[in-house]
C-alpha cells in the first residue's frame, strides 16, 4: 500500500486516479514496473530473519550498504530484481542458503517530474511506474486552472537528446488525441497562462478576457457583456501587435478570429 507520506506528496485528484496509484504501488514488485532510483527509501525484509531487515535510502550512485554484505547496486533495478540482487548477495556471503527477500518502496524521491504554471497544485510528483502519462500527472496536480492554456509543454531528455512536446490537453481529455506522452524522470510539464484579449469602449463589461479556442470577434464582444446602447457592432476596431512588434489597427469582420493581445474597441454609433 502507498505510504501516508507519498499520499500527502502527490495529492488525490480523483477517486479513479487514487485507485490507479494505489494499484501501481501494490504492483511495484512485478518485473518491468517501478525501477528504483537514487533518493528512494526502501524497506527490506528477510523472511524469518528480522535482524537482516532494515530501511535505507538509495544513494546518489544507486548503491545501498547492506548489513554483513556491504554495497549492493540497486539503482535502475525493478523491485523484484532488487530483491533477487540482495538474495544473491546474502547467498554469496554464506549468510543464508535460500533467503526470501521482500522490498517495499517507502518513499519515492528519485523518479519525479515537475509540474509548473497554471495548475491547482504546482510541485514535484513521483513516477511510481514506467508508464505514467501526462494526463495522470496533470490530474494529480489538481488540473489546469481556469486561467491556464489548453496546451501544455513537456520538456526533458530522450536518449540523451533534448525533448520538447506540446500537448493539447483539451483534446487529450476528450479522447481525441494520441499525444498522452509517457513521462520520464526529470521531465517538466509547464502550463502557461491562456492567451487574452482586451475589450474597451462601448462594451458592457470592459476588461481582459481569456481567448477560447477559435473565438471570433462577435464571441469576444459577447464575453464582454455585449455592446451598450451607444455602441455599434458595425464600428469595431482592433489594434494588434505584429510579430515584429509593430502595432496595426484594423476594422475586422465579426467572424474574424481573435488573436492573443488584441485590443478590441467598440466605438459609438454615428447615428
Amino acid at each position: 500500500m502507498m505510504s501516508k507520506l507519498l499520499r500527502s506528496t502527490i495529492g488525490i485528484a480523483t477517486l479513479a486516479l487514487a485507485a490507479g496509484i494505489a494499484s501501481a504501488q501494490q504492483d511495484a514488485n512485478k518485473p518491468g514496473d517501478y525501477r528504483l532510483s537514487p533518493g528512494d527509501s526502501i524497506k527490506v525484509q528477510v523472511y524469518q530473519n528480522p535482524e537482516l531487515s532494515f530501511e535505507v535510502r538509495i544513494s546518489e550512485s544507486g548503491v545501498v550498504n547492506y548489513p554483513l554484505v556491504g554495497p549492493v547496486q540497486l539503482g535502475g533495478l525493478s523491485v523484484s530484481q532488487a530483491e533477487q540482487a540482495i538474495a544473491k548477495a546474502l547467498q554469496k556471503e554464506n549468510i543464508l542458503k535460500a533467503p526470501q527477500v521482500n522490498i517495499n518502496v517507502a518513499q519515492v524521491r528519485g523518479s519525479q517530474v515537475a509540474v509548473l504554471g497554471e495548475v491547482g497544485r504546482p510541485g514535484r510528483f513521483p513516477l511510481e511506474t514506467t508508464n505514467v502519462r501526462v494526463s495522470e500527472i496533470i490530474a494529480a496536480a489538481g488540473g489546469v486552472t481556469p486561467n491556464g492554456d489548453d496546451r501544455v509543454v513537456v520538456t526533458g531528455q530522450r536518449n540523451g537528446q533534448p525533448f520538447r512536446k506540446e500537448v493539447d490537453v483539451q483534446a487529450l481529455f476528450a479522447g481525441r488525441s494520441t499525444d498522452d506522452v509517457v513521462l520520464q524522470a526529470g521531465d517538466t510539464i509547464f502550463v502557461s497562462k491562456a492567451p487574452t484579449f482586451y475589450i474597451s469602449g462601448e462594451a458592457q463589461k470592459p476588461g481582459t478576457y481569456k481567448i477560447e479556442r477559435g473565438m471570433t470577434v462577435q464571441q469576444a464582444i459577447a464575453a464582454g457583456g455585449g455592446i451598450t446602447n451607444r455602441g455599434s457592432m458595425g464600428r469595431i476596431r482592433i489594434t494588434r501587435t505584429q510579430p515584429d512588434g509593430q502595432k496595426v489597427t484594423m476594422d475586422p469582420r465579426l467572424s474574424d478570429v481573435v488573436q492573443a493581445g488584441d485590443v478590441i474597441v467598440v466605438r459609438e454609433s454615428i447615428f
